[in-house]
């Protein structure tokens, strides 16, 4: 995936760390994608006063809908995409020679390391229909400049949500570690991402680890999220629920049949500078990173079974990009 818009390349100095539980409820934005008008992108990560959940940094939601999409070869450095779909296929191709089809119940993690591209297309030569979740996790200093990678994971753990006053729900362990189940994926933070499957008249009590920050995604349907040191809060689709840290459990209800996504870890080491598909810590690695690809140095490679297409680098903004700031 690969973003256009630069929101928050500057951002105002002086970090409100997370000190505590949050009901801080964030709707998503329409940005475009790749210069595919057609396709309809909606982002719940990064917002202006929450750049980052754990190393959670970026959250794109395309669908439900029916469309041709067609992003060409663009680079990345310093985190991994983590992809999720919930309806139809897409091909992902990478520079080092991955060639898969991306579809529901199968996790797939590029880590970039110092630099990768890739490409995606949706799979035939018509508009198919889709839906899935992309989100980008910051790699820590300790991973960020080393080698590229991919892995898919067909097979992931889930975790019986027991009822509380009601009916019970599921949660699957997309990456990271859930009440002590843990995902296959390798990842190089403490962090949990969880789709959970509530059923209509559903009531569960949700653990956390009350040391991480958490929020909670809508998918599908609407839920209702309670806990003992604040009022109810609705979640709908493509709302984003931050619940701050501090809390070991909250309760989530359904009264009909709801999905939501759990993004949760360790607040991330430090704040980073984020801008097109580049997740750094300073101006001159953002500004590096995108003459090499403008060059077409190896640094990312080439993505076998293409051509000459590629996208192009934006230009970069008229002023210095700053590290992003939480406000929240």
């Amino acid at each position: 995936m690969t973003r256009l818009d630069d929101a928050g390349v500057a951002a105002e100095e002086g970090p409100t760390p997370c000190d505590g539980p949050r009901n801080l409820l964030l709707e998503a934005r329409e940005v475009p994608l790749g210069g595919v008008r057609g396709m309809s992108v909606h982002r719940s990560l990064p917002q202006r006063d929450l750049p980052m959940v754990g190393a959670w940094c970026f959250l794109d939601r395309f669908g439900p809908q029916t469309t041709r999409m067609r992003v060409e070869p663009h680079p990345h450095i310093g985190l991994q995409t983590v992809t999720w779909p919930f309806v139809g296929e897409v091909r992902h191709r990478d520079t080092i020679g991955s060639d898969v089809v991306v579809r529901r119940g199968a996790l797939n993690i590029m880590t970039s390391g110092a630099g990768i591209a890739h490409s995606e297309y949706s799979v035939g030569d018509g508009p198919v229909s889709l839906d899935a979740l992309q989100l980008w996790v910051a790699l820590p200093e300790s991973r960020r400049h080393g080698a590229r990678d991919f892995e898919r994971h067909e097979h992931l753990p889930t975790l019986d949500l027991g009822p509380f006053g009601g009916a019970g729900g599921t949660a699957t362990v997309v990456v990271g570690e859930l009440a002590g189940i843990r995902s296959p994926a390798t990842m190089h933070t403490p962090i949990v991402g969880a789709e959970l499957s509530l059923p209509a008249g559903s009531r569960v009590t949700l653990p956390l680890d009350p040391t991480w920050e958490h929020a909670l995604v809508g998918v599908g349907g609407t839920v209702r999220v309670l806990s003992t040191d604040a009022e109810p809060v609705e979640v709908a689709d493509l709302a984003l629920l931050y619940l701050g840290i501090g809390r070991a459990e909250v309760v989530v209800e359904a009264a009909a049949d709801a999905v939501v996504f759990l993004l949760g870890g360790e607040p991330f080491e430090s704040d980073i500078v984020m801008w097109w598909n580049f997740v750094g810590r300073s101006h001159e690695e953002i500004v590096a990173a995108r003459d090499a690809w403008e060059a077409g140095d190896e640094r990312f490679g080439t993505v076998p079974g293409h051509g000459s297409e590629r996208i192009p680098a934006p230009p970069l903004p008229g002023v210095r990009l700053t590290r992003r700031r939480r406000r929240a």
